[in-house]
């Protein structure tokens, strides 16, 4: 049974809009904005899983229960990543040679896939070689490898007798893979990076997939050299290059000594202030599984770590010396406590000069076995011209190049044999279970708390307005309006522009109403006036308002779309408390957005709703794949779905003749 309350009118005065018939919450649950109840849903459910985690960590104290759980992580964060591809031909070149008072500096171009090139530049000591190669990714600067303070570390680790190979991530330098008629790059890196990030996903993949590769592939170049010492190697970068550091330090065992700069502190400190970050930054359901950011260190244990931290980085400082403490109680454990360390500047966010001398310092101390102070000199800086390894300084200016959306759309087109054949070998029982298995929808039933706000009569209409509680931490903000000559169905209506252009006068309500049906318009979860704030970003014209919500939610193992699902079956159970007569059925529309998990919801019960009508929605999600400028497709992403399913195989678990499509495209920006 349902709990219904009706409030009184005391508590209408408080919550509804005297100048906003719609605006039901008024702005505000719990005396919080109502905006940020998403985020707040997320941090309680996150609490768990950190202590669950602290827990699991204070169990770790012998040598083989650290052996065991290094593993353990590792598995997790390559099955996460979905994999790696077989090594193939670098197709190694250099473009050019330079050579300075301090160093000799070789442009690089390699391929770390076929035709998916990577530009580089090589700093090389003016002694006698070989040497050890120090691998530095950058951070997310416009200009990748000629950012200033990316060329500085590496001038001063070439000063001091290490080679540095510094590299252009994706999205970056010259390898961004959206550009403009005139050859430039068209977007910011951190909005590429999550742009790439929704076919990634819907692969089972991750934008951090493709960028670990190319720093596993610019290792395999630094080996292939008779100058680089193949067993000396170290990583360090700072910010995304810090993120960077820190994946390849813990996946690849040739990572001898890193040192990852102004990025680790901890999921708890980081979600509880600036909140999650763009799409490489999260690996999905980690922080449910229990990886945080110290365990990028543990992997990687008793192997040299230095972490470096700036004082006022907006990545939280706290969390960074929590997790110091946790690596150094771990290290300790395994009787090399002297291999991680921690040195921290007073300044912000940024590669500063401190913190470049410290990592060099570490890399000296570990890699040359020279410990000894060293002090960055006034490198004369290269331009971003002086820095082109290309022609036209973009690799996709290129013949034959590939980018990430190309890669992104192979990888769905390999995956429909297996999905086929999974389809073919599967009942619908089974291929339910594994829907909802993978978009964390509730396997039980819903039973919601209904608040119900006020009920008027207006036009032979009477009207009631209600919240619905699917659980705890979550309200529905919903009207329900029903004619006085109800003859017809519930029509459940779910719109991505919320309830008032459900029943605006030139809505959809109207002449449903007419002919005798009762309408009921929800907004789902992150919708309408739950609807997450626009990020200053200026990102939602293409990922949606709520990018950061999503990725707090993929951390934690679920989806929007299972959560919609669960939403919609809580406002079926809200009508079906109504219906006690056999002459009302109940139907569903869906209008943009909504209409992903209003299929999902139409095909996983498929006695719930006697017709189901989609408009507006997306064709499939191979197509969104396919589509590098599709429009806010980040929230109705379900992590490596197309290995399984994809939208239109759920047409066939929906009763013949009563599902109606009307309008199915890709929007684009």
């Amino acid at each position: 049974m349902l709990s219904t309350i009706i409030v009184n009118l005391g508590l209408l005065i408080a919550v509804l809009s005297a100048n906003d018939p719609f605006l039901l919450l008024n702005n505000q649950i719990d005396e919080k904005p109502a905006a940020t109840m998403m985020n707040r849903y997320f941090l309680e459910k996150a609490v768990h899983c950190f202590e669950t985690r602290s827990n699991t960590y204070e169990s770790l104290k012998t040598e083989n229960d650290i052996i065991a759980y290094q593993k353990k992580m590792n598995r997790f964060f390559l099955t996460q990543l979905g994999g790696f591809p077989e090594r193939t031909a670098l197709n190694a070149q250099i473009t050019d040679r330079v050579e300075r008072k301090n160093f000799y500096l070789e442009k690089i171009l390699f391929e770390s896939r076929p035709h998916h090139f990577v530009t580089a530049l090589l700093y090389l000591p003016k002694t006698s070689g070989p040497w050890p190669g120090i691998l530095v990714p950058c951070g997310h600067s416009t200009n990748g490898k000629a950012n200033e303070t990316y060329q500085r570390i590496s001038m001063l680790l070439a000063a001091n007798g290490m080679a540095a190979l510094c590299y252009d991530p994706i999205g970056q330098g010259e390898r961004y893979a959206y550009l403009k008629k005139n050859g430039k790059h068209e977007f910011g890196t951190t909005l590429e990076h999550t742009l790439l990030g929704v076919g990634a996903i819907l692969t089972g993949a991750n934008t951090a997939s493709y960028r670990i590769w190319d720093g596993m592939r610019a290792i395999d170049y630094l080996q292939s050299r008779s100058d680089i010492i193949a067993n000396r190697i170290g990583c360090t970068g700072n910010s995304g290059g810090g993120t960077l550091t820190s994946y390849l330090m813990a996946l690849d065992d040739r990572i001898v000594c890193a040192a990852p700069s102004c990025y680790l502190t901890s999921f708890d400190s980081l979600l509880n202030t600036i909140g999650a970050q763009d799409a490489e930054q999260n690996i999905f359901g980690q922080v449910a599984f229990g990886m945080n950011h110290a365990d990028y260190i543990h992997q990687r244990a008793p192997k040299p770590t230095l972490l470096c931290a700036a004082t006022h980085d907006f990545f939280d400082i706290s969390g960074t010396w929590n997790t110091f403490r946790e690596a150094k109680r771990l290290f300790t454990r395994l009787g090399y406590a002297e291999r991680v360390d921690i040195i921290e500047y007073d300044a912000t966010h940024g590669f500063s000069q401190p913190l470049r001398e410290g990592a060099a310092r570490w890399m000296s101390r570990w890699l040359l076995e020279r410990d000894c102070v060293i002090k960055e000199q006034n490198f004369s800086i290269f331009s971003d011209k002086e820095a082109q390894c290309t022609p036209d300084g973009q690799v996709m200016l290129l013949e034959g190049a590939v980018s990430i959306l190309d890669l992104n759309a192979d990888r769905a087109e390999n995956l429909k044999k297996k999905r086929k054949l999974f389809r073919s070998q599967t009942d619908d029982n089974k291929f339910r279970q594994k829907i909802m298995q993978l978009t964390s929808c509730s396997n039980n039933d819903i039973h919601p708390t209904i608040t119900t706000l006020k009920i008027t009569t207006k036009k032979n209409t009477d009207i009631e307005t209600i919240l619905i509680h699917p659980e705890p931490g979550i309200i529905l903000t919903a009207i329900l309006a029903t004619p006085r000559k109800f003859t017809e169905d519930y029509v459940l209506v779910v719109h991505e522009s919320g309830k008032q252009h459900v029943f605006a006068s030139d809505g959809i309500s109207s002449p449903l109403l007419a002919k005798g049906h009762a309408v009921f318009a929800v907004e789902l979860r992150g919708m309408g006036e739950t609807r997450g704030i626009q990020n200053p970003k200026g990102w939602h014209g293409y990922i949606g308002t709520d990018w950061q919500d999503f990725f707090t939610a993929y951390l934690l193992k679920k989806t929007y779309v299972g959560m919609r699902i669960d939403d919609i079956r809580a406002a079926v159970a809200y009508l079906q408390e109504k219906i006690n007569d056999e002459e009302h059925g109940i139907r569903l529309i869906a209008v943009g957005s909504p209409t992903v998990p209003a299929l999902h919801t139409a095909a996983l019960f498929p006695d719930m709703f006697s017709h189901i009508s989609l408009h507006d929605g997306i064709p499939s999600w191979d197509e969104v794949v396919r589509t590098p400028r599709a429009k806010n497709q980040l929230i109705n992403t379900v992590h490596d779905a197309l290995s399984w399913y994809d939208l239109p195989d759920m047409v066939t678990l929906i009763p013949e003749n009563t599902l109606k499509i009307v309008n199915a495209h890709i929007p684009t920006f």
